[in-house]
């Protein structure tokens, strides 16, 4: 199924986070040797109701059978198709600091098809040199390496003084998905879908779950 069909039928943020946990649990599922699964153990997996693991997998199709659950092996390279991870797509990664350098080594990536292919620095002590098999680009050069490469996907790990300057590059080279570790809110066009990953936030919940004794809800809406 298309993005765009997705949107279409209004499928939900939460919905698609819970395929990618859906997709890990029948991961693990399949290295324990099991053949079927039914909706409540996924949902107990998941800490969440066996309605709501039903009414998710409703929105792609049919799946499963009454009384027998769904074939671990199917469902699993089902959710692969939906979430677009059955195959592989060009990444490039800006920022080789400590973000950028960890990211780069990160090998759950690669075993889910996101393949980062391009790197790029501003920093001339880094550029050209070889960073974990890639060789480091000028900055400079992002527009026409993006487009002569492919790429597909961007992951910005640069500080937030000059995020919006690199993310308007990235776009202008025709690049609609971009992963952003930088601590701003970025502009994009309406087609471009761009995701924002604040770990300092993160951080900020966990404190003020602790400081005020925050119980989370054990089932997700």
């Amino acid at each position: 199924m298309s993005i765009d069909s997705m949107i279409k039928k209004r499928i939900s943020e939460s919905t698609i986070h819970r395929l990618s946990m859906y997709y890990r649990t029948l991961s693990l599922l399949e290295k324990e040797n099991y053949d079927t699964v039914s909706s409540k153990e996924l949902a107990k997996r998941e800490k969440l109701t066996p309605a709501q693991v039903r009414k998710d997998l409703s929105f792609f199709g049919s799946f499963g059978t009454r009384g027998l659950g769904y074939n671990v092996g199917e469902l699993k390279a089902k959710i692969s198709d939906i979430l677009g991870i059955n195959r592989e797509w060009k990444v490039a990664l800006v920022g080789i600091g400590n973000i950028g350098s960890a990211l780069v080594s990160y090998k759950e990536f690669v075993r889910q098809g996101f393949n980062i292919v391009k790197l790029f620095d501003n920093d001339q002590r880094k550029i050209g040199s070889n960073h974990k098999g890639i060789i480091v680009s000028d900055i400079k050069d992002l527009e026409t390496e993006i487009q002569n490469e492919n790429i597909e996907i961007v992951i910005l790990a640069v500080p937030a003084t000059v995020a919006q300057y690199i993310v308007d590059d990235v776009v202008h080279a025709g690049v609609k998905a971009i992963l952003n570790f930088a601590p701003i809110n970025l502009r994009v066009p309406p087609d471009v879908y761009l995701r924002n990953e604040n770990m300092s936030m993160e951080l900020e919940y966990l404190s003020f779950a602790m400081v005020n004794n925050h119980v989370p809800k054990n089932v997700k809406e």
